[in-house]
């Protein structure tokens, strides 16, 4: 029989794209999701997608049960979201405090569905970059910290995996450094890398790639990344950003990109909130539509 967990199963499937993901954001074992989607295509006679494809493609069979999990699931996600209304967890406040200058793009559409499903939830942003956002919860300012590293003492706080994206590094047009097939952490030495105005832990560029190599360019600010890519434009110097925040200017041919390292620079987005709140209904559903909107609507990233 068909039932609700085959379909959020191969929803997973397909926005994870793979076997093992998918498995982790189900929290269950690789084995035990096989075995499901085993007994599923044994049901109905045939393959739901072909195995060794990568990312997965579903047969006509899986195309059908995606039409219908993507019709019956987000009516579900509505009732129960009504009914949690209805029964408790109906009121309170969701303060966020940001350390991601980029992040706005994908966090205020999901705020303005999150207001139309909870208005009675208090919803805001707390003003300013914030260096330590993590810190706002400890002392009862704000309720969801967005971040790109998790806490490392994770005591009294939930941690959300958001998602995974790549880093890429932005040059002028005609650039030297364009003809490489990716950049090493050498590649910056001599370079003037345009950063926002961030301790540097919250750099993926400075912590995973040059801090490690030892390498130190000369440095240049900006609050602002359509001024960063000004300067970038200009000549001024190199940045990194993420490819979802700077594809509609590499599309137009503003400035160009390279790969940073062989394979690539991933960086990663978490939400963090007090572990007291960790079961209130609407900041699951916060996390929900941060996620699901995001996945739809930003290039090139994946669910973690």
């Amino acid at each position: 029989m068909l039932e609700l967990r085959h379909l959020k199963t191969l929803i997973a499937l397909r926005d994870t794209g793979n076997l093992s993901r998918a498995a982790q954001n189900l929290k269950l074992t690789q084995s035990a999701l096989s075995h499901q989607i085993k007994a599923l295509e044994e049901q109905y006679g045939g393959e739901l997608f072909a195995r060794k494809s990568n990312p997965l493609v579903f047969s006509a069979a899986g195309q059908r049960l995606l039409k219908l999990a993507a019709e019956v699931l987000p009516r579900i996600e509505e009732a129960e979201r009504d009914l949690s209304r209805l029964v408790s967890g109906r009121a309170g406040d969701l303060r966020i405090a940001v350390e991601c200058h980029t992040c706005f793009d994908w966090l205020m559409p999901a705020m303005d569905e999150f207001r139309s499903a909870w208005p009675e939830v208090e919803l805001d942003i707390v003003s300013g970059f914030q260096a330590d956002p993590v810190g706002l919860l400890q002392q009862g300012r704000a309720e969801v910290a967005i971040v790109s590293e998790p806490p490392e003492d994770e005591a009294g706080v939930t941690t959300w995996p958001l998602f995974a994206f790549e880093m890429v590094a932005l040059l002028p047009k005609g650039h030297p450094l364009s003809a490489k097939p990716w950049l090493a952490a050498e590649d910056f030495a001599d370079q003037t890398l345009i950063t926002y105005p961030v301790p540097d832990e919250m750099l993926d560029l400075v912590r995973q790639v040059l801090r490690p190599a030892g390498i130190a360019p000369r440095r240049r600010t900006s609050e602002l990344t359509v001024a960063m890519l000004q300067l970038v434009a200009s000549g001024r110097g190199i940045a990194a950003l993420p490819l979802w925040a700077v594809k509609n200017y590499l599309d137009r041919g503003y400035v160009a990109r390279q790969r940073i390292g062989e394979s690539g620079l991933t960086a990663r987005l978490y939400a963090v909130s007090p572990a007291a709140l960790k079961d209130r209904a609407y900041l699951a559903d916060f996390v929900r539509l941060m996620r699901q909107n995001s996945l739809r609507d930003l290039p090139g990233i994946s669910l973690i």
